[in-house]
């Protein structure tokens, strides 16, 4: 059963060291709407701002009243971001914490299918009519009995060629936890996990409109009570959700048009296309490179010059383009000289961009949804696209047992789309795939590397990752040469720096 708590919020702090001495005195001023009022009267007030925090603690209503003339009249929206909001997320499925996900400026820690076992808890989504519940009870039964008939041959198997981890218990529980990432491929979207989950007031009241419209009833029900949790604590703030209010309180409507019916007008797109591509050939490859900015080493080399002399952009290409790629090397080897593993990219390698289709597995997604600063536009789950498995699996001949779930999983799913289309996703397994769309800046890209590429990184994401690396140094093998798990930066590093 899903749940939600508000888990916490931030509170002015001279409210927080009154409460320590002398207790609470009754004032409804725990909430983070004081600290945004008073934060949004800096630049016209000319008070200190600790004299307008404590103005608005002492009237909280009349620092609500504030917050609504600036944010939704005047439309400083950004004095929202000031409200910070906890909450903890029980009970909700793999299909839609995706959803939920999508918000970029938010916060996630997400229950590890990796380390923690899995035990069965699902959920029945609310479409379904008791028949259709009946058999989806039953597949995912049948799918967890296969995640419970692998689990112990993968530990075995793990075991086996992991030996010399045996002797730490930190060791036997990474062993445990790979026979546990990988037998997972067999259960489904529909599984239960728990999250902490931690936004703005700001994006809260864009996530809150969002969720509202998604076609899962699942996610509108969990878009209400995000909402229900948060407008006693920062009402001002987060009045966009709710359409009747606001035009209660400010006297026009609120057109929600677009968030509810924008994925209904991309699908009619979509059909009324589809008959135009039936002869385009269709490309089946985990990872390819679609698009990427033009001569990358000397761009690179050229953003550094700009960010350090007086020259315009064309003048720092004409320069960069004069130089070979010795230089080129030369100078990269100077800029890089004491670079390490736990610094970022510096900002001119966000100019460099790659556009990424990926045909990516249910459980390398549920990592990759994590690096929200990229653009990911995604498809629906695909059982045309195959299945992702795990080599372990194939290596100790369970293979099959496998493939026997998928099929039984996949004749479901054929009856449970004919009605229901979005829904029928939650009988999917992570095997299952979807086409990715993926546009990432070079920055973004060694931030993605170094966490993916890394030796305790889950193979899937790993695989793909090192698609995308090996893609982007073939075109630019300068600017990528310490692309590379953090664990063998070093060795990267190095090579680099002395050839």
């Amino acid at each position: 059963m899903l749940e939600v708590k508000l888990a916490g919020f931030n509170i002015d702090y001279d409210v927080l060291e009154k409460l320590k001495k002398s207790g609470w005195d009754g004032k409804d001023n725990l909430t983070p709407e004081t600290i945004s009022a008073a934060y949004a009267r800096i630049s016209r007030d000319p008070r200190p701002v600790t004299q307008l925090r404590a103005d608005a603690r002492d009237e909280v209503d009349k620092a609500r009243k504030s917050n609504e003339n600036i944010v939704f009249k005047m439309g400083h929206h950004s004095v929202a971001e000031h409200a910070y909001l906890n909450f903890d997320i029980i009970g909700l499925s793999r299909l839609a914490v995706e959803a939920l996900e999508e918000s970029r400026l938010s916060s996630y820690t997400e229950k590890s299918q990796r380390y923690i076992t899995l035990e069965g808890d699902y959920v029945i989504p609310e479409e379904f009519n008791e028949k259709e519940k009946k058999i989806f009870r039953k597949t995912v039964g049948l799918q967890v009995d296969a995640y419970n008939k692998l689990l112990p041959v993968l530990y075995e198997y793990q075991k086996k060629v992991n030996i010399d981890k045996l002797n730490t218990k930190s060791g036997q529980n990474l062993i445990e936890g790979w026979a546990k990432e990988d037998a997972r491929y067999t259960v489904s979207l529909a599984t239960e996990c728990q999250l902490g989950f931690s936004t703005n007031a700001r994006n809260l009241e864009y996530i809150i409109r969002k969720l509202k419209y998604h076609p899962l009833m699942e996610v509108q029900k969990l878009s209400q009570l995000l909402y229900d949790r948060s407008k006693r604590i920062v009402p001002s703030l987060i009045i966009l959700s709710d359409p009747v209010a606001f035009k209660k309180q400010f006297g026009w409507e609120v057109s929600d048009g677009f968030l509810k019916f924008g994925r209904d007008k991309i699908a009619l797109i979509a059909r009324n296309v589809k008959k135009s591509i039936k002869n385009v050939k269709q490309i089946i490859r985990e990872v390819n490179l679609i698009d990427a900015t033009n001569n990358i080493d000397l761009k690179i080399i050229a953003l550094l010059l700009y960010s350090s002399k007086l020259i315009n952009y064309p003048q720092s290409i004409a320069i960069a383009g004069k130089m070979d790629k010795k230089t080129n090397k030369k100078l990269l080897k100077v800029f890089f000289d004491g670079f390490t593993e736990f610094d970022s990219m510096p900002r001119q390698f966000e100019l460099i961009n790659f556009t990424f289709e990926l045909i990516i597995s249910a459980s390398a997604f549920a990592q990759l949804k994590r690096h929200r600063m990229m653009t990911i536009l995604k498809q629906p789950y695909d059982i045309n696209l195959g299945v992702t498995i795990p080599p372990s699996i194939i290596i100790t001949n369970q293979e099959k047992v496998l493939k026997d779930i998928v099929k039984k999983t996949e004749i479901v799913y054929e009856k449970l789309y004919k009605r229901h289309k979005c829904a029928a996703e939650y009988i999917l397994t992570n095997a299952h795939r979807r086409r990715v769309l993926v546009n990432i800046n070079l920055r973004e890209l060694y931030h993605l590397a170094r966490l993916r590429m890394d030796s305790h990184a889950q193979w899937d994401i790993q695989n793909i990752t090192t698609g995308m690396v090996e893609a982007v140094k073939k075109i630019a093998p300068l600017s990528a040469a310490l692309l590379c798990g953090k664990d063998e930066f070093k060795k990267y590093y190095e090579k680099f720096i002395n050839s």
